[in-house]
């Protein structure tokens, strides 16, 4: 087994990076919205949330250890981002469509949320591959601080993008192409 003698600890580890990396992706997401003044469109939001629910899905690997329902529910929103993601992408594949928002590193946000949804769900398959073992929440143990950390920074980004959704869409649906946020009652800041 590569995780040795803890093996439940290799896993925690993992699981603590790609939780870090979703949350990095999150909050990328949301400074961009604000420095580039683009508001994200209803199938981002679709991506945010699937991207959350990822998220939700790593960090109970990490706080209860590893289970294959912790993978189930992160492959499952993946799938589900990789749909949203993907419908984004085929809306805007026509010749001289110059794509939603503005690209990073040349590519546009929701190209990029279908490779990471991917990623997720290979590293998910890879995961159930090495913690096959252990089966559901078997290895119950305390976190690191650098785990709680990690944790803590995920709820502050999920926390961040849903007052964000709120501000813009209020409680009802958002505009499909968003120029203003409803609750402020102006154009999104500079």
């Amino acid at each position: 087994m590569i995780f040795s003698r803890n093996p439940a600890r290799g896993s925690r580890i993992l699981n603590g990076l790609a939780l870090l990396g979703v949350t990095a992706i999150l909050c990328l997401a949301f400074v961009w919205q604000f420095t580039y003044d683009e508001l994200p469109c209803p199938l981002c939001l679709l991506q945010r949330v699937a991207l959350v629910l990822a998220g939700v899905g790593l960090m109970l690997n990490m706080r209860l250890g590893p289970s294959p329902m912790h993978y189930a529910m992160t492959i499952a929103a993946s799938l589900g981002g990789m749909v949203a993601a993907g419908r984004q992408v085929l809306l805007h594949i026509a010749p001289g469509d110059p794509g939603y928002g503005t690209p990073f590193l040349g590519l546009h946000f929701y190209t990029w949320a279908f490779i990471v949804f991917s990623v997720l769900v290979v590293f998910c398959v890879v995961m159930l591959s090495a913690d096959r073992k252990w089966g559901d929440n078997v290895l119950k143990r305390p976190v690191s601080a650098l785990g709680v950390l990690v944790m803590a920074l995920f709820f502050i980004m999920v926390l961040g993008n849903l007052g964000s959704t709120t501000l813009q869409c209020g409680f009802g649906p958002c505009p499909d192409n968003p120029t203003t946020y409803l609750w402020l009652g102006s154009a999104s800041p500079p």
